[in-house]
């Protein structure tokens, strides 16, 4: 049975780089035709789809967060990561590891952008 779990820090300032890991069990990251990604929602807010990699490593990021973001495969440790840069509180979210869009999902992890 495959089970995501993400993992990070639950609180980040305004300005620094948000980085989550997001473990998968059961499962091999690189399994043909899976793909990883991230979901996150806002206190109040709908949900958002922040990226997605694929089982060979491209990418597909949502184009109002492009410009700050990375989301990769690590191999070695069977996990996917994300990386935010110059976060603010607007970045505040539940955020969330799926596979594909949303057919599988990690429980969810609460990251607040506060100094």
């Amino acid at each position: 049975q495959l089970r995501l779990q993400e993992s990070g820090p639950g609180l980040v300032k305004p300005s620094e780089t948000l980085s989550l890991s997001c473990s998968v069990a059961g499962g091999s990251v690189t399994t043909n035709n899976y793909y990883w990604g991230w979901i996150r929602q806002p206190p109040g807010k709908n949900l958002e789809w922040i990226g997605t990699v694929s089982y060979r490593g491209s990418t597909f990021y949502n184009p109002s967060l492009k410009s700050r973001l990375t989301i990769s495969l690590d191999t070695s440790e069977n996990q996917f990561s994300l990386g935010l840069t110059s976060v603010t509180a607007a970045d505040t979210a539940i955020y969330y590891c799926v596979r594909g869009l949303g057919d599988l999902w990690g429980r969810g992890m609460m990251v607040t952008v506060s100094s």
